[in-house]
């Protein structure tokens, strides 16, 4: 075989490889689907209630039964954490404040970090354990805990180097992704752990410390870290042309377009 040729060969089974790679298939089946007359989706808790958004207010439904929430001084709603559906996080960034709700959507407790007696401004919170909350602290660009019963933030991380793109909490783990698409983890002991690198992408969502989901031009893909052939990207199947977010809770993928839902089931490796 001559030079050239071999190099188109090699060239050839390189470029069949990386496409068979990164065209994997993971399987999606409609099991739901339903109107919703929203602005922003929030997602589901585990007994079976929806979360969203109209007018800046926030509600949860099932059936008939409503809930519903609204500050009239606070702006816009910013971030809403349901990982714990007795105790929701409302954040409202342009007031540096946080509203805690109870299962009914009452009004719980109000923090201003702008009042409190160390300088807190936070881009990024979320629910924790044992009455505290993630927070990821700009003036000193440092993750952090606070405790809302007893007022008080204590620091857990070094200061990061490099700006916060994405971020996403469970009780023990503070997840970021930065400018330059590296992934950390940090937990409640500020143990702060290099996850890897992730492709470029519009939206994230994080599974567990070594899967996530991610959309890239309307198209969804699933990644594993762990698995052993690092370049493999399975393509979620879904019939959405376009979306506005897409969130995944106990193998249901919730596609979300301007007035609808539809539930996949997805079953990941």
């Amino acid at each position: 075989m001559g030079k050239t040729v071999r190099i188109l060969f090699l060239l050839f089974i390189g470029c069949t490889v990386s496409v068979f790679a990164q065209n994997q298939k993971l399987d999606a089946t409609s099991i739901s689907h339903f109107k919703l007359d929203a602005d922003e989706f929030i997602g589901y808790d585990s007994f079976g209630f929806s979360y969203q958004i109209k007018n800046n207010v926030f509600s949860k439904v099932k059936g008939n039964e409503v809930f519903e929430y609204k500050s009239v001084s606070l702006g816009n709603i910013t971030k809403v954490d349901i990982l714990n559906p007795l105790k929701i996080v409302l954040f409202y960034e342009d007031f540096n404040t946080v509203v805690l709700l109870d299962n009914q959507l009452n009004k719980m407790t109000e923090i201003n970090f702008s009042q409190n007696n160390i300088p807190i401004v936070v881009p990024a919170i979320g629910m924790s354990t044992q009455n505290q909350l993630w927070i990821f602290n700009t003036l000193n660009q440092q993750i952090g805990l606070f405790d809302y019963l007893k007022n008080e933030y204590k620091t857990v991380s070094t200061p990061l180097t490099e700006t916060i793109k994405y971020y996403q909490t469970d009780f023990n783990t503070f997840y970021w992704i930065d400018k330059k698409n590296n992934w950390f983890s940090c937990d409640i002991f500020g143990k702060t752990t290099a996850l890897g690198k992730v492709p470029d992408f519009e939206k994230f969502e994080i599974i567990n410390n070594h899967q996530y989901i991610f959309s890239k031009a309307n198209l969804l893909y699933f990644k594993d870290i762990s698995d052993t052939n690092s370049n493999t990207v399975s393509e979620i199947e879904v019939l959405e042309k376009t979306f506005d977010k897409f969130c995944y809770k106990d193998q249901i993928l919730s596609i979300f377009t301007t007035k609808e839902i539809t539930n996949y089931k997805i079953v990941t490796p």
